[in-house]
């Protein structure tokens, strides 16, 4: 990148907002978008949307039905279409106009794919497949806004974020995904693009993984020294525990990077675990608020910013398994065997959450997201004497005091309990 690029890049001060699935659920939900950029600005603005609602969830199912249930292929597909076609109607008047033709046309293309596709790898077929409800969700979005007046530019982020091919879990070229934004964006305009997705070198789709439209917010906003990120939430900001597992979660006003990056390595589900390095890197401080009350303050993650308040916060993984391993003849578990065990965590991609060992047994409690733990358990068995519970909880609480995890035992069976300085994790049953 030449000096006089660089400079000018450090007066772009973009802010980038990022809209989730729960927040454009339906057409009220797209009005309401419109009504906080309204309310909040959106002068050099680059937003980043999500699949409408549960729109990810009904397209694994289309997944599913094209690899093990063709007979339910096309119904499972006009599901997706129904959906989105009601929101269609509800926002605008004339079935003429654009945006039912390109709407319509994604769904052909879509179609189009399932009928001549001959990979058989499920995780390259989930990505061409999955990112659809990302096309479709900002092309209903970016002709809404441009209906009301809020002129925008509909970009692919395919175009822009360059991965490798883990399918499903991509790995972003930073030096080619830079030089792209750096001589394509226009930061002029308001801008609408998609989350989650990113394309290969041979321009196949790609995905960051689930509930990667945050990252994406983040690659942006780093390869445009944006000055800030904005991710909107139907909560008022980071809680210090999950409301849905919790009960009286508390609003936390301030968090450091440190802190939101502990958060998130462990499963905090409001702040994607890649997306705050990225920031981290220019302190670019990120703002989780409510599209709900949009000119609340929410939550502010920055440098050095401490914990306001200084409370517990809790965190649970559920689906989890626990693997604990022990050797045949009672032999230490030594540096060779737990390299070993490693490699095959990361053959069969295994996501390591927990790790407890002792002179002769190794517990290790993992996330199965790639279905291979029948493989991974038949190969361990060769050479250790394996037990596993699946279905497991994982609880993690970050600053815990006694109270904090009085509570959280309270009628648990308790399978595994590790504690560190400032972090307890417990895997119950």
């Amino acid at each position: 990148m030449s000096k006089a690029l660089k400079i000018t890049f450090q007066n772009y001060n973009m802010q980038v907002f990022k809209f989730g699935g729960a927040s454009i659920k339906d057409a009220n939900g797209v009005k309401n978008l419109a009504s906080v950029l309204q309310k909040v600005g959106y002068a050099k603005t680059l937003i980043v949307v999500s699949a409408m609602g549960k729109t990810t969830n009904a397209l694994e199912v289309v997944i599913n039905n094209y690899f093990d249930n063709k007979s339910e292929l096309q119904s499972s597909l006009q599901d997706v279409k129904k959906y989105h076609n009601a929101i269609l109607l509800d926002l605008f008047e004339n079935e003429d106009t654009a945006v039912f033709k390109n709407v319509s046309n994604l769904f052909d293309e879509l179609n189009r794919f399932l009928n001549s596709n001959k990979s058989p790898d499920y995780n390259f077929v989930y990505d061409q497949i999955i990112g659809y409800g990302e096309l479709v969700s900002t092309t209903i979005i970016s002709h809404y806004l441009n209906d009301i007046g809020l002129k925008n530019n509909w970009l692919d982020v395919r175009d822009y974020i360059k991965t490798d091919t883990y399918y499903r879990r991509a790995n972003v070229n930073w030096d080619e995904t830079q030089r792209l934004i750096s001589s394509q964006f226009n930061t002029a305009n308001l801008n609408i693009t998609q989350g989650f997705l990113g394309s290969d070198s041979n321009n196949f789709t790609t995905s960051l993984g689930r509930e990667g439209s945050d990252y994406t917010a983040a690659i942006f906003a780093y390869c445009l020294n944006a000055e800030s990120v904005t991710i909107w939430k139907d909560v008022p900001g980071v809680l210090n525990a999950d409301p849905r597992y919790f009960e009286n979660a508390q609003l936390l006003h301030n968090i450091s990077y440190r802190e939101a990056i502990e958060l998130a390595f462990y499963g905090a589900s409001v702040i994607h675990p890649k997306t705050l390095q990225p920031l981290q890197r220019k302190e670019i401080p990120l703002f989780v608020k409510s599209f709900l009350n949009p000119e609340a303050p929410g939550t502010k993650v920055g440098k050095g910013v401490p914990l306001k308040p200084n409370i517990p916060c809790f965190i649970v993984k559920k689906n989890q398994v626990l693997i604990s391993l022990s050797s045949l003849d009672f032999s230490y578990i030594v540096e060779e065997n737990i390299s070993e065990i490693f490699g095959l965590l990361h053959l069969y991609k295994m996501k390591v959450d927990v790790i407890q060992n002792s002179a002769i047994s190794f517990s290790v409690c993992v996330d199965n997201i790639y279905k291979n733990l029948d493989k991974l358990l038949q190969h361990l068995k060769a050479k250790f004497k394996v037990t596993c519970h699946e279905n497991v909880s994982l609880y993690t609480i970050r600053n815990y005091n006694e109270t904090a995890i009085q509570q959280l035992e309270q009628g648990k069976t308790i399978l595994l309990k590790q504690l560190t300085q400032g972090t307890i994790q417990i895997v119950t049953k």
